[in-house]
């Protein structure tokens, strides 16, 4: 049965001899086109047009062998080499061409075949170019691809600006926890949202601390050279009307803020304040919205102490009558009293 249904198709083997022979050729042009593209000769059979087409298509394809995180390992194609760095040279398809070096005072290294290079000053990828350029006008390779790492320096320090200003030296890497301690931490004022500027990297990092700087896991991100840190003010609660202290009070985020809490950071209710009559005034999107809250209630515990959030404002009005005894002192309060109490009897 099965030898019948063969000889009924017996284009069916064919087809598959054929696609099987091109897959193979196809290997065969991808790897011969590597070959050339690092040594400059052709392999026999196989034109120069040919391999150079394949060469161009792998480069443009990206490569999927990095991890997520790697382009926070190293600075970035603008970092600037310098007397004293490490680097690590790379030739892409050729595993024999690669050298770890370090620049000399000079600001020149010595590499494999093309000898002394100076790279002082250079950006990466400026001298990933040069070291592409001595050796393709060698002649050792036809289009070399150089990957240059820097692995360590001694030229860097670490940038923090807005609540706090600090320069931290910075020799390869270190934590983000590491340098925001070294420049006396976090301030009640900071925002635990900070943003991290690399050379070479189009988008700033956003780094959330959370509560804790010291227990936060995003605080272990490496933070390099020439690195910018960006700390922003805070969100704050507005306090207006019968309080002793009047202004902004900084929400800190390691801590929620209440409106007890909030009232003893602003030095007490005052005793003109119309405690049944406390506003709340919260921003919703585009909105502001009005909380009626008897802030007297909260001191006995009757009722709940809110939480506050970012930008409130928190309007304690004041009793007029309350006001003007506040304002009289007590001779004043005892010679209103006493006046009252003469007119009762005339």
């Amino acid at each position: 049965m099965t030898t019948t249904s063969v000889l009924r198709n017996p284009g069916l083997g064919a087809w598959r001899w054929a696609i099987a022979y091109l897959a193979l050729g196809t290997c065969c042009l991808a790897s011969a086109g590597r070959a050339f593209a690092q040594s400059g000769v052709p392999p026999s059979g196989v034109s120069a047009g040919v391999t150079q087409g394949v060469t161009q298509a792998q480069a443009a394809t990206p490569s999927t062998s990095a991890g997520p995180n790697e382009s926070m390992l190293y600075p970035g194609e603008d970092f600037r080499l310098g007397p004293g760095d490490l680097i690590g040279v790379h030739l892409f398809g050729d595993a024999n061409y690669a050298a770890t070096v370090r620049l000399g005072l000079d600001g020149t290294v010595e590499l494999p075949y093309i000898g002394s290079v100076p790279l002082e000053g250079l950006s990466v990828h400026t001298a990933q170019t040069r070291i592409e350029d001595r050796l393709r006008t060698g002649e050792f390779y036809r289009n070399p691809e150089i990957t240059i790492q820097v692995l360590d320096t001694v030229n860097g320090s670490v940038t923090i600006t807005g609540e706090v200003r600090a320069q931290i030296p910075v020799a390869t890497e270190r934590s983000l926890r590491e340098v925001l301690l070294a420049a006396g931490g976090l301030p009640a004022t900071a925002s635990h949202t900070v943003k991290i500027v690399r050379p070479g990297v189009n988008e700033p990092i956003v780094v959330n601390l959370g509560t804790d700087l010291a227990a936060s896991a995003s605080a272990n991100i490496p933070v390099h050279p020439h690195d910018i840190i960006q700390i922003t003010r805070a969100n704050v609660v507005y306090v207006l009307g019968a309080f002793k202290q009047q202004g902004s009070v900084p929400l800190d985020q390691s801590t929620p803020l209440t409106l007890m809490q909030l009232a003893a950071l602003s030095g007490g209710v005052g005793f003109e304040g119309k405690y049944e009559d406390l506003r709340l005034i919260r921003t919703v999107g585009t909105e502001r919205k009005v909380v009626d809250v008897d802030i007297k209630k909260v001191l006995m515990g009757k009722a709940p102490d809110p939480v506050l959030e970012a930008n409130d404002i928190v309007f304690l009005p004041t009793n007029s009558m309350k006001a003007i005894l506040k304002n009289l002192g007590v001779g004043g309060v005892i010679g209103i009293v006493s006046l009252v109490y003469s007119l009762r009897f005339y």
